[in-house]
């Protein structure tokens, strides 16, 4: 199979891919049209079939892996896939670990590196939090290892998670070395746990979708309610450390409109929305990127992340 972050303008395709979504819409002359995202592990791409009742498309639905044969176009800017002839796959023609998209870095280099930035943690309350979550807990291990950062956007694969926090996490302590009046193993602990609701605000891949306690409470406020459960199984932990680290968490978004409940209000906090923000968005920018070749110079069309009208640097 030929993998979608392979794809260029122009080329014909023919193979199995992953249908993590579908939609029916109506066109602007009234006529239905099926829009889909098609995924495997190299990554995702929106797709159209322009005529679904046609014989050449077989019934199908979201989650479903299909064969499809169709044309690599290229619509603001990004890659389209028109299909033209669509069945499901049989299961002998694909193998399920082909179509779940993976971070580039070694998921266990990762995790040691992680480990690493815990072991320099010298408050012993923040140090006992942390391994409670990343060195006792078996099950949620396993989780933020498996774990997306998000649905979309940015670090959407298996390991995103992982790479996310520790990107972070290497922000702010660089950030609390330049900075001496911040609270370093407040920060890092922080950076650590600020998004460890996402385990249980999206489901495990391929599905990768938002749970019901996602919807309902989301990342944020779940991450919280975990690192205030973990705190009241370790004896004597501070309250008001405890109410910090939580407005870290709280905070991380950095601003009401983002999604955060509070605005940062402790430097910490602020540091951390920041890094936070900056990996995010370089990422989303990366990401974006990944689809034109490195020598095209040509300006890429806006891009809403940053704001901006963007294209890649000269080398």
């Amino acid at each position: 199979m030929k993998f979608i972050g392979d794809f260029r303008e122009g080329e014909q395709i023919a193979g199995v891919y992953l249908c993590r979504q579908k939609q029916t819409l109506v066109s602007k002359n009234g006529k239905n049209y099926d829009s889909l995202i098609l995924q495997d592990k190299s990554g995702s791409i929106d797709t159209k079939i322009w005529d679904p009742s046609s014989p050449a498309i077989d019934d199908y639905d979201s989650m479903d892996y299909v064969f499809v044969n169709g044309e690599v176009t290229i619509y603001n800017s990004k890659p389209q896939l028109k299909v033209s002839r669509l069945r499901k796959a049989s299961g002998n023609e694909y193998d399920p670990a082909d179509y779940v998209p993976v971070s580039k870095r070694d998921v266990g280099e990762m995790y040691d590196a992680l480990l690493n930035m815990i072991s320099t943690v010298k408050n012993p309350y923040l140090s006992k939090l942390l391994e409670s979550f990343f060195v006792e807990d078996e099950a949620f291990i396993k989780a933020f290892k498996g774990h997306s950062a998000a649905k979309s956007v940015h670090h959407s694969f298996l390991g995103g998670l992982l790479q996310h926090t520790l990107m972070v996490a290497g922000h702010c302590d660089y950030f609390a070395k330049v900075y001496p009046v911040l609270n370093r193993d407040l920060l890092v602990t922080a950076a650590l746990c600020h998004d460890i609701g996402k385990t249980r605000e999206l489901s495990d891949f391929p599905l990768n979708d938002y749970t019901d306690e996602g919807q309902l409470l989301g990342h944020i406020v779940i991450g919280c309610e975990m690192v205030g459960e973990r705190a009241a199984r370790i004896e004597s932990f501070p309250e008001r450390l405890l109410v910090e680290l939580k407005h870290c968490i709280i905070a991380h978004h950095g601003e009401y409109e983002f999604g955060s409940p509070k605005k940062p209000a402790l430097i910490e906090a602020l540091v951390l929305s920041y890094a936070d923000n900056i990996d995010a968005k370089v990422e989303a920018v990366t990401e974006f990127f990944g689809n034109v070749r490195e020598d095209d110079l040509s300006w890429l069309g806006y891009n809403k992340w940053v704001d901006s009208n963007i294209r890649r640097t000269g080398k």
